[in-house]
């Protein structure tokens, strides 16, 4: 009962609606099976398959709101969700920003779903985990992966008329190699719709072949440098700077995009002319969701063109008290680069650091999307073209803007964590202490 229909789900979600007494009522429902399978030391530890559905309703009396959640579907319990969702709706305070459910919406669909992907077997993840793990002990090196997979649907129907169906698959594999000293790490990770692309050896080669080169790293004095930045590097920077796209928050003065007295830095020029980021949830690559969560159809939405600010997104009720549009956040964040590969970017390069990921990214000043953060499992010194040896890693100070305002190349975009990204080389980027962590 985990993947309902089309038509299942809507006569499920019009007799839940049919409960209801509250002036609007939106039902949710999604259900989804999926499975994993995680390795250390080169070992399976623990493997595993899950499934669920679960219903939600929101009830509204005027301003007043409430919701409840349940995945029992036996008639008293959908009765009940319906019941307590209303009951909180009446005991809630007033919301002065409430905005009322839409009516019924058009979709320009995206296909997220592969039936591969969905009915991915233990067997199918256990020679994925196999692979992987043969590559590493061939290499004399010690791994620990972790691959998951899933299948679904979501769907909503409202009292204004409101309905909206999607299916959509994932899998997702992520590996860390070290030695057996531990004074080497490396590290890779894929993730599609469809399990079929999914090769585990040969992100697991790339992640030995780090691992083996990062042993015994070599101390080098903080500074600012010209760096190389895998896509999983860019990524994390990138992804926190597209949060901050928010109209209200930039023109009440808490934004990067804030200009003061109201004002925004909506069609300023604040990055390379390299630059252009759009999100589009219909791209072949990373399909997303056709809706917004409150059920506003998504279409391509360029933010950033040659550099410059195009657009901001906005609520319902902010896209309402402005008179603007309401623009949905980004589905997807799509970095425009070209066909110049990560190892024809090294081979241009005279000095700089390769770095394969960040992680513990903390904000240091939100007003400049200031960041701190370390790099991991894998940071190089490049010199006339080539690798020359590991380095440590390196504490950063850094914002995604200022970097993408001094970048110089950007790479052939690949998919990480359902995001299409270049790696990229950019001018003084900031590191500014070390780290002996591997």
């Amino acid at each position: 009962m985990t993947m309902l229909t089309r038509d299942e789900s809507f006569e499920l979600l019009g007799g839940v609606l049919e409960k209801s007494e509250a002036d609007h009522c939106t039902v949710r429902l999604s259900g989804s099976t999926g499975g994993n399978i995680r390795y250390a030391r080169n070992s399976v530890s623990t493997a595993g398959v899950t499934t669920n559905m679960s219903l939600s309703v929101q009830s509204t009396f005027g301003q007043k709101t409430g919701s409840s959640s349940i995945n029992e579907f036996d008639e008293d319990s959908l009765t009940r969700a319906v019941s307590r969702s209303e009951e909180l709706a009446r005991l809630a305070p007033e919301n002065r920003e409430f905005v009322e459910p839409l009516g019924p919406q058009r979709y320009q669909e995206s296909n997220a779903y592969f039936e591969s992907t969905a009915s991915t077997t233990p067997e199918r993840r256990t020679r994925a985990a196999a692979d992987s793990i043969s590559v590493v002990r061939e290499n004399g090196l010690v791994a620990a992966g972790f691959i998951q997979d899933s299948g679904g649907f979501r769907a909503t129907r409202n009292s204004a008329g409101l309905f909206n169906y999607r299916r959509s698959s994932n899998v997702s594999f992520s590996v860390t190699v070290r030695t057996e000293d531990g004074t080497g790490s490396g590290w890779a990770s894929r993730d599609y719709n469809d399990v079929s692309l999914l090769n585990t050896s040969d992100a697991s080669r790339i992640a030995s072949e780090k691992a083996s080169a990062s042993a015994n790293a070599v101390a080098l004095d903080p500074g600012d440098f010209t760096v190389i930045l895998e896509p999983a590097a860019a990524h994390d920077l990138i992804r926190n700077m597209m949060f901050n796209f928010d109209a209200r928050r930039a023109e009440e003065g808490r934004s990067f995009l804030s200009k003061g007295g109201g004002e925004t830095k909506l069609g300023e020029k604040l990055m390379d002319d390299k630059v252009t980021i759009y999100s589009d949830h219909t791209h072949p690559d990373v399909p997303a969701a056709p809706w917004a969560g409150d059920g506003r159809p998504r279409a391509r939405t360029t933010w950033v063109e040659n550099g410059v600010i195009r657009n901001l997104s906005y609520s319902r009720y902010w896209a309402r008290h402005k008179g603007v549009e309401a623009t949905p956040r980004p589905a997807n964040i799509i970095l425009d680069g070209s066909d110049t590969s990560l190892e024809d970017i090294i081979r241009d390069t005279q000095r700089g650091i390769l770095v394969t990921r960040l992680w513990y990214i903390r904000t240091v000043d939100p007003r400049t999307l200031l960041y701190t953060g370390l790099t991991r499992d894998g940071t190089f010194l490049i010199e006339n073209g080539s690798v020359k040896h590991a380095v440590k890693n390196f504490r950063f100070n850094e914002s995604p803007v200022a970097f993408l305002n001094s970048v110089d190349v950007l790479g052939e975009p690949v998919r990480f964590n359902g995001n299409f990204i270049p790696p990229m080389r950019v001018r003084d980027f900031s590191f500014t202490s070390l780290s002996d962590a591997v």
